[in-house]
């Protein structure tokens, strides 16, 4: 379920076109060589969910209660988009896939040109990756430029600035701290887990879009530390989300094959809890043949279910979603931040497998 789809399908259009009207002006500054790797990071900019342009976008209308914005709002927008897709292009070198909402990324890409070359796997694998590196490098300073070069006051533009500082040094944390669990002996704590999944995606998708909007149509203080803290929360149960649907999504859900958390074992907060329960030694048993086919699949699926565990996390995003909603509704924002903040709550709960 898209956040926030179809809710307002003239924004739908505007983020679309700001969004498309970006990547374009990429395109076009791209000569030789390089021009390949921008079609591959455009490509993976294609098709996803653009829900945080629409936050930026959402949030902006809500403190301002003026028309569509301007073209500098756009930008800054269309930065936050692209800021995504260089995570999403870097995640995947990380996790060593090669397939991003069911069509080769980046790296797949590039490993099949190279194979088709006559390349050996080895050097076709090196060759994918360091094409996503610099697919996604192009794509991270090509946001910082979007929103460093907005024609906005020079307030308003140190504090987006300051946004993004924040959005990419959180992210970059939460995303080492998610390796480091999976390779490091010793299982990590729920606690540490948890603060890993929110430090990935709160403050990027959540938190930073919401608080630019509100900044660039002129509010500060009190409303950007409840948008801060609101975003947070949303964040934190987004990922606990897609930790569900990496242990039990559909193809469609999850972009992937089914069940890639647990053939990869991911240390997701899910296994955390999973490990302080009574059942776990069933349950380590039956993840260890999660990657051998179908039935080693399933079998981990109803190990973790027969274990609790998945209602475990499905009660932790209503009590983080919960909490979330309290906060807002006694923060002083505009009732048409509430409302948006709110549908992100509902898109959100609406995501569990």
């Amino acid at each position: 379920m898209p956040l926030l789809d179809g809710q307002a399908p003239h924004l739908d259009r505007a983020v679309d076109a700001l969004v498309e009207s970006a990547l374009q002006r990429l395109i076009d500054r791209s000569r030789g060589r390089a021009r390949p790797i921008v079609a591959a990071a455009v490509q993976t900019a294609t098709g996803g969910k653009r829900f945080r342009p629409r936050l930026v976008l959402e949030s902006y209308l809500a403190f301002s209660g003026g028309p569509l914005p301007s073209r500098a709002v756009a930008d800054i927008a269309a930065g936050f988009e692209l800021l995504h897709t260089a995570f999403v292009i870097h995640d995947d070198v990380i996790d060593q896939d090669v397939v991003r909402r069911g069509k080769p990324n980046v790296s797949g890409i590039f490993r099949e040109r190279a194979e088709s070359a006559g390349a050996a796997p080895h050097e076709a694998t090196l060759l994918g990756d360091a094409a996503s590196i610099l697919a996604g490098d192009i794509l991270l300073y090509e946001a910082t430029r979007l929103i460093a070069t907005a024609p906005v006051p020079a307030a308003r533009r140190d504090g987006l600035l300051d946004l993004l500082d924040q959005a990419i040094l959180t992210s970059a944390a939460g995303e080492l701290a998610d390796v480091e669990y999976a390779v490091l002996p010793g299982p990590p704590a729920p606690d540490a887990v948890m603060a890993a999944a929110r430090d990935k995606t709160a403050v990027y998708s959540f938190s930073a879009p919401l608080q630019a909007g509100a900044l660039l149509a002129g509010c500060n203080g009190s409303a950007q530390q409840a948008l801060a803290a609101a975003g947070e929360s949303l964040g934190l149960a987004f990922q606990l989300v897609d930790d569900l649907i990496g242990a039990f999504g559909t193809v469609r859900q999850a972009g992937r094959p089914p069940g890639s958390d647990l053939r990869e074992r991911k240390e997701t907060v899910l296994i955390a809890l999973a490990r302080l329960g009574d059942d776990w030694s069933a349950v380590e048993k039956a993840l260890v043949s999660a990657g051998d086919g179908e039935s080693g699949l399933i079998a981990a699926q109803d190990a973790l279910e027969a274990s609790g565990v998945r209602t475990q996390v499905e009660r932790l995003i209503d009590l983080t979603l919960a909490t979330a909603k309290k906060q807002w509704s006694r923060a002083a924002l505009p009732e048409a931040a509430k409302t948006t903040l709110t549908g992100l709550a509902r898109a959100i709960q609406g995501r569990v497998p």
